[in-house]
């Protein structure tokens, strides 16, 4: 008989349970009054409407026609996704407690354990977050002996830069191990030289991994777990990132054996103290695990954004002279010859304001980091069940029509009054808001404004010979970062 063919039961019951996840998927959407969107078809969800190079722009295009709150259907989970600054002010800010949990991607799942900071969850998050955030304070975040630390760094990028004479060189790896020098001095306690061949490495795992977790592979992976037997990115990733874990598993060893609670020199340290402090608590945060983690994420959280967001001011720079120009010469009127420091920054409106608007212009995580609901909420006039995947749209709020007069522009303007004083933006959110907000905003701000006004000090950037279009396409990676360019830095 046909029925009893084992191969034919099989597909039955595999048909059969894909028929019951899309009625249960619709019975969801119109019982509980979930947010509009488009329906989704069975297994696939939505996945056939997005672009999965550039899933942001999909999201805005559908926010048009579903309005600020919808849902969109990722494989057989459901997501709410908000768009536009007053809705996801609304979410993050006025609403924090309920949308404060993260919704873990599988591939930082699988390498984070929900350790650390930026993937855990409950109690463990809440404690190493205070504990990462009073450690930075502790080791110079905000205060001058760190940016000391950025000035001291932006020597040696400096002379990194000179070596080059003028001629045209890729500026992503000494960029990158400048910026992370400034976070490794806090974690570890030193900094390494550019052409140290483990520091080299540590740096291209970041950046790779950063680029494969963009891609459409590992999207598809963090969809469908079960195809993680298939070749693919991630595989690497994970490769990657158990090569970075052990890099800081040996250094941390390294520091055990010469502690001493009465000097501590690191966040490292900080953290070891702690765990001897509390070693006779059995449910005790302060484990390896969480170290391992909390020290990865302030890698590459700490490098791969503040380094892209250089990247990109540099690159527009070559592409709009004329600020460039504006830039220096606001330079030269404050600072003169003398080093660049924190407080130069308010007698600096243009330059803050040109800060700014690269960081809006570049929208380097146009997705943000998915939150998750901790409760059931009412939100807009809909129901949003506890535990539901939320994508805060931060590129449909950072280029806000009714917030930026030119979202699609290049305008410093934009942070800038009828008087030429600097001016805050509300909807100025590229840290993210709320109980989820970039730990280390404070240290990437000072790191912008001393890192670029040193070198636009010390440099005019222009286009390689020959070249005579500025590409602003952003490569696929899990940031918005600049395809491969080269730069020429022509001393002053």
């Amino acid at each position: 008989m046909l029925f009893t063919d084992p191969v034919v039961l099989l597909c039955l019951f595999i048909l059969s349970v894909i028929l019951i996840l899309w009625m249960k998927i619709g019975w969801e959407r119109t019982l509980k009054n979930f947010p509009p969107g488009p329906y989704p078809l069975p297994l696939i969800g939505n996945l056939h409407l997005l672009d999965l190079k550039r899933p942001s722009k999909t999201l805005i295009e559908l926010s048009k026609t579903y309005g600020p709150v919808f849902s969109f259907q990722m494989g057989v989970r459901k997501a709410v996704v908000l768009s536009g600054y007053q809705t996801v002010k609304d979410a993050l800010v006025n609403n924090a407690d309920e949308f404060a949990e993260r919704n873990n991607m599988h591939i930082f799942k699988i390498n984070s354990n929900e350790k650390g900071v930026i993937f855990s969850h409950g109690e463990n998050w809440k404690v190493m977050r205070r504990f990462t955030l009073s450690t930075l304070r502790d080791f110079g975040m905000g205060k001058r002996t760190i940016a000391d630390k950025i000035i001291e760094e932006s020597a040696y990028l400096i002379d990194c830069f000179k070596s080059h004479k003028g001629k045209p060189f890729d500026n992503q790896t000494i960029t990158n191990a400048a910026v992370c020098n400034i976070i490794v001095s806090i974690t570890i306690g030193h900094r390494y030289q550019y052409d140290d061949s483990k520091f080299l490495r540590l740096i291209s795992l970041i950046n790779e991994n950063v680029r494969l977790a963009g891609s459409p592979t590992v999207t598809l992976f963090n969809l469908y777990p079960v195809l993680g037997f298939l070749p693919g990115n991630h595989k690497t990733m994970i490769q990657n990132m158990n090569e970075l874990h052990a890099f800081i598993q040996k250094t941390f060893v390294e520091h055990l054996k010469e502690l001493d609670k009465n000097d501590q020199r690191s966040l490292i340290d900080a953290f070891l103290v702690k765990q001897q402090e509390e070693k006779s608590n059995p449910h005790s945060y302060f484990n390896d695990e969480n170290l391992t983690n909390v020290v990865s994420n302030l890698f590459v959280a700490g490098t791969e954004t503040t380094s892209t967001t250089l990247r990109w001011g540099l690159l527009l720079m070559m592409k709009y002279p004329e600020i460039q120009r504006k830039v220096q010469e606001e330079i030269a009127k404050v600072i003169g010859s003398a080093q660049p420091c924190t407080e130069h920054r308010r007698q600096m409106p243009y330059t803050d304001a040109v800060i700014h608007e690269i960081q809006r212009f570049a929208n380097i995580l146009p997705l943000n980091l998915p939150h998750e609901t901790t409760v059931d909420v009412n939100f807009k006039g809909h129901f949003i069940p506890k535990g539901t995947q939320v994508i805060t749209l931060l590129e449909s709020v950072l280029y806000d029509k009714s917030q930026f007069e030119k979202p699609e522009e290049f305008y410093p303007q934009h942070f800038l009054d009828s008087e030429g004083k600097f001016q805050k933006k509300e909807a100025f959110m590229p840290f993210s808001a709320g109980r989820r907000v970039c730990l280390g905003e404070t240290l990437a701000k000072m790191e912008l404004f001393l890192f670029f006004t040193r070198l636009l000090q010390e440099f005019s950037f222009h286009l390689p010979p020959g070249v005579t279009h500025v590409d602003l396409t952003p490569a696929v990676a899990f940031t918005v970062c600049p395809l491969p360019h080269m730069i020429c830095a022509v001393q002053r």
